[in-house]
């Protein structure tokens, strides 16, 4: 793929069709891709995507593949100890938000597996959402992170799912299956795994044969109400920020490293006897 995206390393891109891009992160090819770069490719994605007047529609398929690689380990010390890191990660979270939201060009993105990280910031700011049907999309800021849900969550899951739902969900991580979330609207279609990648062309299709400023400015005024809402993104997102490298957090660091579940409440016992 010559040209204007050579730059980004940690995404694959394809032309299934013409006018079609496909665009695909954590190719199983590269294993060793961190999130992390995979982040810092999405945040500047878009715009470069808008301004190529080849693509009509862009399809973004997310894989199953999410296990996180050393330099995703070490990126947990570094969002601990280093302020600056910290910050700049806040940036970049902020950047993948607003780029993708803000974008003209219709997305379709696809959810095998967990949709944790990219895939769930950027799965849910798409246009059309399709979820395997085995699929768990969960955020677990809460349950395992030990901070606020500060993604992307607080933006799109009440406008998606309704209020309640969305609560509930957050402030205690419980997954939920491809096949249930489009039962609650948070996904527009759920599809056997094995016709996900079918089925996101297709939907793609049926946006490409339509005309183009038609869509676009369709899809601009709908995603008003979401950045209506983009005061509610940026306060969560900041609180998290601030949070990295709290007590819970660093419980979540250390259960990450050591391959365990963490364990919040005895840490926080431990930080308050230590201050006795």
């Amino acid at each position: 793929m010559a040209g204007k995206y050579d730059g980004f390393s940690h995404l694959t891109f394809e032309w299934p069709e013409p006018g079609i891009l496909r665009i695909i992160p954590y190719d199983p090819e590269k294993r060793t891709t961190s999130r992390r770069g995979v982040h810092g490719d999405l945040a500047q994605l878009w715009p470069i995507v808008d301004r190529d007047r080849d693509v009509r529609v862009a399809i973004v398929e997310f894989r199953s593949d999410t296990s996180m690689s050393p330099t995703d380990v070490e990126m947990l010390t570094e969002i601990t100890e280093n302020y600056e890191y910290r910050m700049d990660m806040h940036l970049e979270a902020r950047d993948i938000v607003y780029n993708t939201l803000n974008a003209m060009t219709p997305i379709v993105a696809t959810i095998e597996g967990q949709s944790v990280g990219a895939a769930g910031i950027v799965g849910f700011l798409a246009d059309v959402t399709i979820a395997g049907r085995s699929a768990q999309l969960v955020d677990w800021h809460t349950a395992k992170m030990g901070v606020p849900a500060g993604d992307h969550a607080v933006l799109t899951w009440p406008l998606r799912c309704g209020l309640a739902k969305a609560k509930y969900h957050l402030m205690t991580g419980v997954p939920i299956s491809g096949e249930e979330a489009e039962r609650m609207g948070l996904v527009a279609l759920c599809v056997d795994e094995k016709d996900l990648s079918k089925t996101a062309l297709e939907v793609a299709r049926q946006l490409s044969a339509l005309p183009k400023d038609a869509v676009r400015w369709t899809k601009y005024a709908l995603n008003n109400w979401l950045r209506a809402a983009g005061p509610i993104f940026d306060a969560s997102h900041a609180i998290e920020t601030m949070q990295l490298g709290g007590t819970p957090w660093r419980e979540s660091a250390a259960a990450i490293r050591e391959g365990r579940l963490p364990v919040f409440d005895a840490a926080e016992r431990a930080t308050l006897s230590s201050k006795e």
